[in-house]
């Protein structure tokens, strides 16, 4: 059996939230001049079990709080799994396919590159034929079950499809991408932020799906920080849903991402054998990513040392790691987060550009699990995100993006530290658009 989840609680105030409480995006003492909370979920470990289906929302469907969520509102078992298959059918045809776990393998060609022995290697989790084509979506169907959820019990505040409130978000990339693909799939309208140079061909994605595109130039009146972000959070305050991959903006995002670990972890005791993984390389832009692959880990009982990889042309990651550790470390940082996070003052250009917001809004629990499994933070430079997108989709064959093998430029940095016997993990997170 599942660990109960019994709720949320925020890392910094210590406010709790009931798991049944509808819409709780945020800490209930977050504001909009004060976003620095971060709610965590209240859950214990148990040995880690798929019921066996390839759908590792339906396979791991007792341990996400989303589940959670719909047996506390009144929800029975078979309803809940019910559901789940409905909006993953309805996405399938949006995106040809729907929610499957996704390869995780050695790769032996990258493996024998980069000189690691027969009893070591790299090991690879391909997200890029994902829903969207990232891992970007599995955030969010934790938010749209939540919401389809409340919809069909009357907690929703609004009594009909079309008079839906907007889902918005603030991405210009692979989030963005997978937010208008699950909305469509839906029929809920959903309002993207963009910054104005986004990417020609991201946006025609986005308004191929039907997404309504807005331009976020930057305003003398901003404050410090992303404008697409301000933007945002302006739709969300007129009354538009977070759809959101930033925990500071939907705590939600964290459930469904934790997905990843649980499919490496499982993969790992039941295909691979042999000790379990040493290092474990994330990528990190707002942090969810790694937070939640790391928690998808934790719940296992296995915590690889975790190296969260950023650019020098952006990282504000491991300068709040090492303000954390000047101020006494990962468990007092909750308390200095204007010490120690703050929006990264200008932000340089990379190919890994999926990765470059100037703050790491999810930095409190990466900071977290890098202290608990002895990790650290890497900060590389552009040869290095130049030569890992070549040599990892050389040796792979697969087609990802630079961000999408951000995490391998963060081992090569430090390749020469390591043994050969090691074994690694790295995820290629997003396709090559």
């Amino acid at each position: 059996m599942a660990p109960a989840i019994t709720g949320w609680k925020c890392a910094v105030c210590g406010a709790s939230v009931a798991i049944g409480e509808p819409f709780t995006w945020r800490c209930p003492n977050s504001t909009d001049t004060d976003r620095h909370h971060a709610p965590q979920l209240v859950q214990g470990i148990s040995p880690l079990r798929s019921s066996g289906e390839e759908n590792s929302f339906l396979g791991f469907r007792r341990y996400l709080a989303v589940d959670s969520f719909m047996e506390s509102i009144g929800i029975a078992d078979a309803a809940r799994a019910e559901l789940i298959v409905e909006l993953d059918s309805s996405v399938a045809g949006v995106d040809g396919h729907g929610f499957v776990a996704t390869p995780f393998e050695r790769s032996d060609e990258l493996s024998d590159a980069l000189g690691f022995g027969v009893d070591g290697g790299v090991w690879v989790k391909d997200e890029t034929n994902n829903v969207g084509g990232s891992h970007k979506a599995r955030h969010l169907f934790g938010i749209l079950v939540h919401l389809r959820a409340a919809e069909k019990v009357g907690l929703a505040p609004w009594s009909e499809m079309s008079r839906r409130p907007p889902l918005a978000i603030a991405s210009c990339g692979n989030a963005a991408i997978a937010a208008a693909t699950l909305a469509v799939a839906v029929s809920w309208p959903i309002r993207v932020f963009v910054p104005i140079a986004a990417n020609p061909a991201v946006v025609s994605v986005l308004r191929s799906l039907n997404a309504t595109v807005v331009e976020c130039p930057r305003l003398a009146s901003d404050p410090p920080g992303d404008p697409c972000v301000h933007r945002f959070r302006e739709a969300v305050a007129g009354g538009a849903i977070p759809f959101s991959v930033q925990g500071t903006e939907n705590a939600w995002c964290h459930d469904g991402g934790r997905t990843i670990g649980w499919e490496m972890a499982r993969h790992m005791e039941e295909q691979i054998g042999g000790p379990p993984f040493d290092r474990l390389f994330v990528q990190v832009g707002g942090g969810a990513f790694a937070a939640s692959v790391a928690a998808g880990f934790r719940m296992s009982g296995i915590s690889p040392r975790l190296h969260a990889v950023q650019t020098e042309s952006c990282a504000p990651l491991a300068r709040a790691w090492e303000r954390a550790l000047e101020l006494g470390g990962a468990k007092v940082a909750p308390s200095h987060w204007e010490d120690c996070m703050w929006p990264w003052e200008t932000v340089g250009a990379s190919a890994a550009d999926g990765i470059l917001d100037d703050e790491t809004y999810d930095w409190l629990p990466v900071v977290a699990a890098l202290a608990d499994s002895n990790g650290s933070p890497l900060v590389v430079g552009e040869s290095l995100v130049l030569q890992a997108n070549e040599l990892g989709c050389r040796t792979t064959a697969i087609d990802a993006s630079h961000t999408g093998t951000a995490g391998l430029a963060g081992l090569l940095a430090i390749r020469d530290q390591m043994q050969p016997d090691e074994r690694v993990a790295v995820i290629f997170s997003g396709v090559r658009r």
